[in-house]
């Protein structure tokens, strides 16, 4: 007796739905909204703020950078400010966010990235299922919205991609940090360094840097690092 033996279900690219919902509600220009760089143990929290033309056919392969190679996300963040109606980054670095938390760094940076768009917009789509704007504008989290609406997904790939080249940038004045692999996130070769000397990037309220600072390796969890 032959066994049927199914495919696997390709996972659908994410899509214009969520904003083209918005636009039949009465908010004609929907920005998509994420950022990187929460668990970090240095660099900044970085979002990008992006508008699509509603119903664009350019951006295929534009999906969760997660998803991505490197080469890709460098490609695809390129035919992104290509073409877009308007694109936004917000930067919050290491000093603003020990002052003032990560709640309202990740805050910051959406406000930040709407702002630095200079366009209009009417409605935003927030990544995950925190609405950290619904006082500023209209507003809609979706969970994995990264893998569900372009808009996001178009935002991911940039705020990925820019904070990357700032995290490599910053290789070169740290150089035993591993900046340029880890991006800085939490790995092994990076507590190493944390034990002998912080930078100014590093966030030195964050629990694991104290740690790792004080060579506690054993209570450090070490992250995967997407390249």
């Amino acid at each position: 007796m032959k066994v049927a033996v199914r495919k696997p279900v390709k996972p659908k690219a994410p899509s214009h739905r969520h904003a083209a919902a918005l636009i039949k509600a009465g908010y004609p220009l929907v920005a998509g909204i994420d950022e990187v760089g929460r668990g970090c143990w240095a660099g900044p929290v970085v979002a990008a703020a992006v508008i699509l033309r509603p119903g664009t056919r350019k951006l295929v392969g534009v999906n969760d950078s997660k998803l991505l190679t490197h080469a890709r996300r460098l490609q695809m963040a390129r035919l992104i400010k290509q073409h877009a109606l308007a694109v936004g980054i917000g930067w919050v670095h290491s000093a603003d966010i020990d002052a003032n938390g990560l709640t309202w760094a990740v805050r910051q940076s959406g406000l930040r990235a709407l702002d630095h768009m200079q366009h209009p917009y009417h409605a935003v789509l927030l990544d995950g299922n925190h609405n950290y704007l619904r006082e500023h504008c209209y507003s809609q989290t979706i969970i994995k919205g990264d893998q569900l609406s372009i808009s996001i997904a178009a935002a991911s790939i940039v705020a990925k991609v820019a904070r990357d080249q700032y995290m490599e940038l910053q290789h070169r004045l740290y150089p035993d940090y591993d900046f340029a692999s880890n991006k800085g996130y939490g790995t092994p070769r990076h507590a190493e360094a944390v034990r002998q000397t912080l930078t100014p990037l590093h966030r030195r309220l964050f629990k694991p840097v104290q740690l790792a600072s004080q060579g506690f390796f054993e209570q450090l969890s070490f992250d995967h690092v997407i390249d």
